[in-house]
């Protein structure tokens, strides 16, 4: 028995999921759907501390990832972030959190001798 990772289900798309969390602006826009739930541009944009052109591009980058959902309202769209949509990076963290926990108890194991 080896202690490889398992192969991720779909590699592409946590591919996608940590270059989508690759960016500051984009996690802090996760965040704060996360943190007070669902959004409109506007309100996001003015605590982004970017343009709205470029928080629009950020959430598009997020929504084609998974993480968030976009719903229109008249001419407004309301973002919600989808917590599930972190699911492979979770399972990837999981893997290889436990390969490395393995990996320093073997070390630890050969402090002892």
């Amino acid at each position: 028995m080896t202690n490889q990772p398992a192969p991720a289900a779909h590699p592409a798309a946590a591919d996608a999921l940590f270059k989508a969390l690759s960016d500051g602006t984009r996690r802090a826009l996760l965040e704060a759907l996360v943190r007070d739930g669902e959004q409109n541009v506007q309100t996001l944009t003015r605590s982004a501390g970017v343009s709205q052109p470029m928080v629009s591009r950020h959430l598009a980058k997020l929504r084609q990832a998974g993480l968030v959902t976009a719903r229109r309202a008249g001419r407004e769209t309301h973002y919600a972030a989808r917590v599930k949509g972190l699911g492979p990076v979770v399972q990837w963290m999981a893997v290889h959190g436990a390969l490395w926990s393995q990996r320093f108890a073997a070390l630890e194991g050969l402090g002892g001798r």
